[in-house]
């Protein structure tokens, strides 16, 4: 049985067709941790909180508890699906500045372990 890829802990560079999935904040201002990287490097745009933006997808994580970012989650997963020929490298959305912890936000990404272009962070 082969052992499916995780996403690396640090992303630096993206192949075409890859796209950098990180934890933003509704009004997209991307001022730190991976939303900065998105911001710097994989084309997130000021001012978009959610989805597709150049090379990165913004997932909403700093506007309240869990059960805030389920939907932005669920919405991801749909894209992800309607969109396979693009590969989305999941950071650790949520676990940085917004104080979430891996055991909080991985289940929300339970639906995603079956798809094929989502690759997860490790433990996820």
């Amino acid at each position: 049985m082969s052992q499916k890829r995780t996403t690396p802990e640090f992303i630096t560079e993206l192949q075409p067709g890859e796209i950098f999935v990180f934890g933003s904040n509704l009004r997209g201002m991307h001022g730190g941790g991976a939303a900065y990287v998105a911001y710097r490097k994989f084309g997130a745009i000021l001012g978009q909180g959610v989805g597709l933006q150049g090379q990165s997808y913004g997932i909403p994580t700093m506007q309240g508890g869990v059960e805030t970012i389920r939907p932005y989650v669920d919405e991801f997963i749909a894209f992800a699906q309607e969109h396979p020929e693009l590969t989305f490298l999941v950071t650790r959305i949520g676990c940085g500045i917004a104080g979430f912890t891996d055991d909080e936000i991985s289940p929300l990404f339970d639906k995603a372990h079956d798809i094929d272009n989502i690759i997860l962070p490790p433990g996820w």
